[in-house]
């Protein structure tokens, strides 16, 4: 062999390692063979960790315990018990049936994580996992969003015909499904699942082929950009807005008790939204940028902690209705105590006689027909 054929041996053999230790700094990606992708150094420290295979379930296990139940109750509440519907009531129904959505599907994140991060479903559903999950993380920044707005318009001009208007917001809400589903649609038409063969296992979302690096890349920053820059800009000003408009008002001391309810309220809100979501999506951005300029990225394991800590708001929300609305609050102890609206209704008239016959000294009541109705 001549020293020319070695030297460019040698040359073939140094560049492959160059690209090998390069790539390893790059997320989840390695080298595509026809049997899958490689999995570098950085990729196996996180597929075979605990965190991925201990922690991760036992938030989605925290997850799927809480919000199940309190958001299938919250769905409930909104559509069964809530006999007057307003504004409010409609985008909290829809951010209740969004998490509800994502919420049913979290067995399948569970089962995946305590298999090692093998994924044994088929391509097809993980696609459809992926896509409930981020259409979820979407579908609630933007009902959020409208819910602060609706909340600035009730501060600001209570009597307005817009923040009043049921058909406003169920029109919005339906077009919020229509775009945030239909942007979900690539997620279908490319590889989710991908076969990693010297781990022996088959990820959901985790590994990134390189051939479908930019079209993966070019797809969550402008779903990063459009699904949660917009509306957490349009979140902030509304809440900002609304702040200052309750402080302008703390001078009446009638009402300032009740505006300062309100004012720990917003910040409790805006505050429990930037913590579920923006590490999440500024990790989001941050590491599709690297992926796709390929340049080094040590922060994958940061990245998909942060995805999965952004679940947690699907069991969060429920309380936050629970505090915001005292109908809501109402409703659900009724659906406790297994009391029918007719008996509600009763109570509440009956209660209202007693109240105005205390203010005329007679403390008689029409309450003896009063009676809860049993489960």
């Amino acid at each position: 062999m001549s020293s020319g054929t070695r030297w460019l041996q040698v040359s073939l053999l140094l560049c492959c390692l160059h690209t090998c230790l390069t790539q390893e700094e790059r997320g989840f990606t390695g080298p595509e063979t026809t049997d899958g992708v490689l999995a570098l150094k950085q990729a196996k420290k996180v597929l075979t960790s605990g965190l991925t295979t201990v922690f991760f379930p036992i938030v989605y296990i925290i997850v799927f315990v809480v919000g199940l139940p309190s958001n299938a109750l919250a769905v409930w509440v909104f559509l069964f018990r809530t006999k007057k519907k307003h504004p409010s009531s409609i985008y909290m129904a829809n951010l209740a049936l969004a998490d509800l959505l994502f919420v049913i599907w979290i067995p399948l994140k569970i089962a995946y994580h305590f298999n090692g991060n093998n994924w044994i479903y088929g391509d097809g559903l993980c696609k459809v996992l992926v896509a409930f999950f981020y259409g979820n993380m979407y579908c609630s920044i933007s009902f959020i969003a409208c819910i602060s707005v609706q909340r600035y318009w009730a501060v600001v001009d209570p009597l307005s015909q817009r923040q009043r208007s049921n058909g406003l917001a169920v029109t919005v809400s339906a077009v919020i499904w229509l775009v945030v589903w239909l942007l979900t649609i690539p997620l279908y038409l490319y590889d989710q699942e991908v076969r990693v063969p010297n781990l022996s296992i088959r990820t959901c979302h985790d590994v990134t082929r390189p051939s479908q690096r930019k079209i993966a890349a070019g797809y969550f920053l402008t779903m990063g950009t459009v699904g949660f820059v917009v509306p957490t800009v349009v979140c902030i000003i509304s809440y900002v807005l609304t702040l200052k408009a309750l402080r302008n008002s703390m001078e009446d001391p009638n009402i300032s008790k009740k505006r300062r309810k309100a004012v720990v309220l917003i910040v409790t809100v805006l505050v429990m939204f930037l913590v579920c979501f923006t590490p999440s999506n500024i990790m989001l951005l941050v590491h599709y940028i690297l992926l796709l300029s390929e340049r080094p990225n040590n922060l994958y394991g940061f990245y998909i902690t942060t995805l999965c800590l952004a679940s947690l708001n699907s069991c969060l929300d429920p309380f936050v209705y629970y505090f915001i609305s005292e109908d809501f609050r109402d409703h659900v102890k009724n659906t406790f105590l297994c009391r029918s609206e007719r008996t509600v209704e009763r109570m509440r008239v009956s209660f209202s006689a007693l109240k105005y016959s205390k203010k005329s000294n007679s403390y008689t009541s029409k309450s003896e027909n009063t009676q809860s109705t049993e489960c």
